[in-house]
């Protein structure tokens, strides 16, 4: 049984920690991997990008598996949550060994960060490491396999994807060759998700089985939106972040090609992308469950169109699942609210 989520890859759980109310409206999404960690990669595309550790999963360097990535809310603030999960691996001896006791390892754990800074009302309110300790500890609680919570929680809890309220979306599918590759974005953009002139999201256009809402659904949502853009006054400073993984045995080259090809699910789903004041970052976790042909080169293709493709799904699911925003640091109506559930 799958829930069309990342927790389709056997082993891969996640945690979402939420704070909101009296000031707060942001949190923290950890992803933990299957104990004795997931190859992992990055690709960072957007020109304000807020990270940690990243440099530690370039190719060419020694760390060859993870056991944790931590999406954040708070921007460069909020990494210090990628601390809490740190404490909390290390505590169970799951990291990089270093010394000759099992005990002596650094859980090496990238993060990356998404501004939401203020959009609760307090600036100040904003991830810290006991905010990625209760991540990681809801991750580890969670089922195997368990479904993963959208919409306004975890990092996506303070998203904005342009005039749009953003959060987290997940998808899943199985490939032709049986690989399960599967996505969980934070879509918090400068760009938009919607066409304001056929009131529709740009990432549904892709199937050609689009309903458009009727002329006056459409009027109505863009003087809503109209409104919300004049009050709100923060800066338009975004980023969205990914999680592609996959069953399949890849080395830390394949994961980081897997990461670098998912950009293009972002693309299709958000106008303009990779702008100078977003972040975008992709990371590509595999957990190795299953070899890939090494004896058919192109074997890789397969699972570079299905991440992408599942991007773009998750981007969809995080603004259809985002409830909308009214309060003392801005006001964001939600697709669902504009629009209704249709598509």
């Amino acid at each position: 049984m799958t829930v069309d989520a990342l927790t389709d890859v056997a082993g891969v759980r996640v945690g979402h920690a939420t704070r909101t109310g009296d000031g707060w409206l942001t949190g923290t999404t950890v992803v933990l991997a299957p104990e004795g960690g997931a190859v992992t990669a990055v690709d960072v595309r957007g020109g304000g990008p807020g990270t940690k550790e990243t440099d530690a999963l370039d190719p060419r360097n020694v760390v060859q598996k993870v056991e944790a990535l931590v999406l954040t809310g708070g921007s460069a603030y909020g990494l210090d949550a990628a601390s809490g999960v740190m404490a909390w691996l290390e505590e169970r001896g799951r990291g990089v060994r270093v010394g000759p006791d099992p005990s002596h390892v650094v859980p090496v754990v990238p993060a990356a960060c998404v501004f939401d800074l203020g959009r609760g009302g307090d600036f100040r309110a904003r991830p810290d490491a006991a905010t990625g300790r209760a991540a990681v500890e809801a991750a580890a609680a969670s089922a195997p396999g368990a479904a993963v919570a959208e919409g306004c929680v975890g990092a996506g809890t303070g998203a904005a994807l342009g005039l749009l309220k953003g959060g987290v979306g997940t998808a899943s599918t199985v490939v032709g060759s049986g690989f399960t590759v599967a996505a969980l974005v934070v879509a918090n953009a400068a760009g938009s998700a919607l066409d304001p002139e056929r009131g529709v999201l740009y990432g549904e256009l892709l199937d050609g089985r689009v309903e458009y809402p009727a002329a006056q659904v459409r009027e109505a949502a863009r003087r809503r939106l109209a409104e919300a853009a004049e009050r709100n006054t923060l800066p338009p400073l975004n980023t969205t972040l990914a999680v592609v993984a996959t069953d399949a045995g890849l080395s830390k080259a394949q994961a980081q090609k897997l990461a670098g090809t998912a950009h293009d699910g972002i693309a299709r789903a958000v106008r303009p992308v990779h702008l100078l004041n977003d972040g975008d970052t992709v990371f590509a976790m595999a957990t190795g469950e299953r070899p890939l042909d090494a004896g058919q080169p192109l074997a890789l293709n397969e699972l570079l169109a299905a991440g992408a493709d599942m991007v773009t799904r998750a981007i969809v699911r995080a603004v259809r699942a985002a409830d909308p925003v009214d309060g003392v640091g801005g006001t964001w109506p939600s697709y669902r609210e504009l629009y209704g559930t249709g598509s």
